[in-house]
């Protein structure tokens, strides 16, 4: 089998007996694959969750590309740069010689955090279609300007203007929140989930709902494991600073 075959959406690999059955093609196994090896990797705080997360987040580009979700292909091109952002963050050491180190927000940083998150939540909510479709346009302008030659996309209204506007917004802010090694981006990560599974079940997507139920427990451990490092991270700065 070929890569160019590999990569077709319509390529099945397996039909899972879900619902009304779904036939899972191989760039989506391989995609989710590496989607839960990056969001394990990152809950154990290993570097190596990004080399996922940068497969993850490409295959999905090259899946909303076919079935011509723009938009969303354009958000992939965010989530592959925070990836890239987020390795060089982690592994980049300070004047003292120190990694970054797991830590809670500051006060004054989550009510900044939480504000700027039910702002462009709200905002979202009024005007994702135009948002997407625009979104869509730019994604479809640019790859035009490279010989593509995609027609101007039509998309449908959303379903659940709410619901998206909230996962996209959190999924952006907690992509950030990891990228610096704050514990309340699993916090977050965990509502995303929650909301996915109760969203892909209504639309009777089901393997997809299975996908992120347990990616809500992958981020549940995760918020665990970065809370017990930022309480050894403090208690070793009070340690330091009482010496």
């Amino acid at each position: 089998m070929d890569l160019f075959a590999l990569l077709d959406i319509n390529n099945t690999l397996v039909n899972i007996p879900i619902g009304g059955g779904y036939a899972m093609s191989w760039i989506e196994a391989f995609g989710t694959v590496f989607g839960l090896l990056c969001i394990w990797f990152a809950s154990q705080e290993k570097t190596i969750n990004y080399l996922f997360g940068l497969l993850n987040v490409t295959l999905f580009a090259v899946i909303f590309f076919q079935i011509q979700l723009y938009g969303l292909l354009l958000l992939q091109l965010f989530f592959f740069c925070a990836n890239i952002y987020g390795w060089y963050a982690w592994t980049r050491p300070n004047a003292e010689g120190e990694t970054l180190e797991v830590r809670w927000l500051s006060k004054q940083k989550l009510i900044v955090t939480g504000s700027i998150s039910i702002a462009a939540i709200g905002l979202l909510t009024l005007y994702i279609d135009p948002f997407f479709l625009a979104l869509a346009n730019i994604a479809v302008d640019t790859m035009n300007v490279f010989g593509a030659n995609l027609a101007t996309p039509a998309l449908e209204p959303d379903a659940f203007p709410f619901w998206d506007a909230t996962m996209t917004v959190l999924s952006v802010v907690a992509q950030i929140l990891m990228t610096r090694k704050y514990v309340e981006n699993w916090m977050l990560w965990v509502v995303i989930n929650i909301i996915s599974v109760g969203i892909y079940a209504t639309q009777g997507v089901y393997a997809m709902s299975v996908q992120y139920a347990i990616l809500m427990f992958i981020a549940a451990n995760g918020t665990r494991e970065w809370a017990r490092s930022a309480k050894r991270n403090g208690d070793k700065t009070l340690v330091q600073a009482t010496a």
